[in-house]
């Protein structure tokens, strides 16, 4: 009995999708491994009981060729060792074909914050004055007051905000749920939002101009590269404000486990990133401004 190979990532995306997997993970997924089935067909490997690791060697050492940027050909090789993995537990590959399989090494690279004079000018002075101003203030305010990610935000309800609390109940990846604090500025501006009749605060918090729709990653990408480059700054984006969130924390002496609870991460490890960038910037400005920096 044949294997095809179309079948058998719908079905994988869908077991994955049930295990908690988030929406944006499954479309990432679902575009590299369809690259994979081209590039699979191309070799005449029509079967997935086929595949072997000489193969997806072979494709990987292909996508970096093509000048991929190494953190996407990780992600893609990421995506083929998950469907490997699981035809294996199927039984329909060799549960040794992944083995061995690894991606390119990834450059260290720490998050960049602003500092918090320029977040500050970001929120206050970045948005347009126009028909989405507040959504915009909104926006931002919750990137970097809450720590959110992209997608957190645009999947947030109504019903997950508790205003007289100052809570957000937010859902992170793979479904984890966590609870997290937002500033009295944020819910001035809350309370001040009216997307929708008071009456029916329900559902989507940010709706898209169709209205029936979420408001969309590349919308909020383009509101928040627009709101810096309106002060002067260039190449921000919405997880820049949530490196800020971070780091302005810790730089405050905010413990680092609190901060892993805030930012839902699941390892600390990725939480102690940070610790890196606030000893540097630290360091900078004990040799810029006190004045025995540079004593002999």
């Amino acid at each position: 009995m044949t294997e095809n190979i179309s079948a058998n990532i719908d079905l994988f995306l869908s077991t994955i999708e049930s295990r908690g997997r988030s929406k944006n993970t499954v479309t990432n997924y679902r575009v590299d491994l369809e690259q994979f089935r081209e590039y699979l067909l191309r070799q005449d490997i029509p079967d997935v009981s086929e595949i072997d690791a000489q193969s997806v060697r072979v494709y990987l050492s292909n996508i970096i060729g093509y000048g991929i940027a190494k953190t996407s050909a990780a992600r893609k090789l990421s995506a083929v060792r998950g469907f490997i993995r699981w035809l294996s537990s199927r039984e329909i590959l060799d549960y040794g074909v992944a083995a061995g399989l690894k991606g390119p090494k990834l450059p260290s690279s720490l998050p960049r914050a602003l500092s918090c004079e320029d977040t500050e000018k970001l929120l206050v002075e970045g948005p347009e004055h126009g028909k989405h101003y507040q959504r915009d203030r909104l926006v931002l305010e919750l990137l970097y007051g809450s720590g959110l990610r992209v997608s957190e935000l645009i999947d947030l309800n109504w019903e997950d905000i508790e205003t007289d609390q100052r809570i957000i109940r937010v859902i992170g990846k793979g479904s984890k749920e966590r609870l997290v604090p937002f500033g009295k500025g944020v819910k001035k501006l809350l309370e001040d939002w009216r997307p929708i009749p008071p009456e029916g605060k329900r559902g989507p918090l940010f709706k898209s101009e169709k209205g029936a729709e979420r408001l969309t990653v590349r919308t909020v990408h383009r509101l928040v590269q627009k709101a810096a480059m309106r002060i002067g700054i260039y190449g921000v984006s919405p997880h820049t404000l949530r490196h800020c969130f971070a780091t302005h924390l810790l730089e405050r002496g905010a413990p680092l486990r609190v901060v892993q609870e805030l930012l839902g991460h699941e390892s600390i490890a990725a939480t102690q990133r940070y610790l890196s960038i606030t000893a540097e910037q630290m360091k900078r400005s004990y040799l810029e401004y006190h004045p025995r920096a540079h004593e002999q």
